[in-house]
């Protein structure tokens, strides 16, 4: 199955995070080619922007951070044009009214052109987007 993955669900394999271990299974999942991961060409700095917000928060070393970003990257997910994806972000955006999805926006308008799921972290958000693009680490918006 394919997914579209938020930085939210990547940063649980590193940190430990409420629902970590579902994101750890999606990864070892992912690298036994059950899945293919996708995600807009943002999700590098979105990865890099949590990162350091957990060293910040003193959840993450400081000196573990570049590691931990490292790690992820090696299993990055297969990464898209984030520009193209801009108009249908900012249409979904607008139509949610959820200030919180400018910035998701863009992985969510990822699933407009392929046939899969979006899976992310933040149940309180997503679980108000279409059952069809949602699958939630957390137990709100399972399918």
């Amino acid at each position: 199955m394919r997914y579209v993955l938020d930085s939210s669900v990547a940063v649980k394999w590193v940190l430990e995070e409420e629902h970590s271990d579902r994101a750890r299974q999606l990864r070892d999942e992912a690298r036994k080619a059950m899945h293919q991961l996708l995600a807009p060409d943002v999700f590098p700095v979105e990865l890099g922007h949590a990162l350091t917000r957990a060293e910040r928060q003193g959840r993450i070393a400081a000196p573990d951070g570049w590691a931990s970003w490292l790690g992820v990257m090696a299993d990055s997910p297969r990464l898209h044009a984030s520009l193209p994806l801009m108009p249908r972000a900012y249409a979904l955006s607008s139509k949610m009214r959820i200030g919180e999805l400018v910035d998701g926006s863009h992985t969510l308008s990822l699933c407009a052109w392929f046939p899969i799921f979006f899976v992310n972290s933040n149940d309180r958000v997503w679980c108000q987007l279409p059952s069809q693009l949602s699958l939630s680490l957390g137990s709100g918006c399972d399918q």
